[in-house]
């Protein structure tokens, strides 16, 4: 599965390493961090793809982030729960989303009206320690997201870098 990802900064991932100690519990804990943006599906041809993804992504203007608070998602509509996050603001990256869903199909309960963009944490564990991480108060961080990632689901790698604006 290829998609488009939202790198995030250093700030971001220092921020996960420090909260690490209360997600050893979960089932599985995040050690790369990035905001997904929208999925793309699969592809023969790498380059289609992310020549399709190119044209939907012509003219989208760098935008701004916020990391606001930690949260989850109790029943998320794939794999296990509960689902520990990094909550993002972003108007920016929202429209952006909509755009690539102009182009590329959405999965229910994930994408369009349900986007919910966030910076996973750590999944499957319980849903009280994943209420109390929730109740933690942090503080705010803010970037301008100036690139987005081509990412390889299957070899948890990025393919390419695309600048914004695009």
């Amino acid at each position: 599965m290829y998609s488009v990802n939202v790198p995030v900064p250093g700030r971001v991932r220092e921020l996960a390493a420090d909260l690490y100690p209360s997600l050893v519990g979960f089932d599985s804990v995040r050690e790369e961090h990035s905001c997904l943006l929208k999925r793309l599906g699969d592809a023969d041809h790498v380059a289609q793809l992310q020549h399709r993804a190119h044209r939907a992504l012509e003219g989208a203007p760098a935008v701004e982030a916020e990391i606001t608070g930690i949260d989850y998602f109790a029943d998320p509509p794939l794999g296990s729960a509960p689902v520990v996050y990094l909550a993002v603001e972003s108007p920016g990256l929202e429209r952006i989303h909509a755009d690539l869903t102009d182009s590329f199909e959405t999965i229910d309960g994930l994408e369009g009206s349900d986007y919910v963009p966030h910076v996973t944490l750590a999944r499957g564990g319980d849903r009280e320690t994943a209420a109390r991480l929730a109740d933690r108060e942090i503080e705010p961080i803010r970037w301008t997201v100036t690139e987005l990632e081509f990412w390889d689901g299957t070899y948890k790698l990025p393919v390419s870098r695309v600048r914004l604006p695009a």
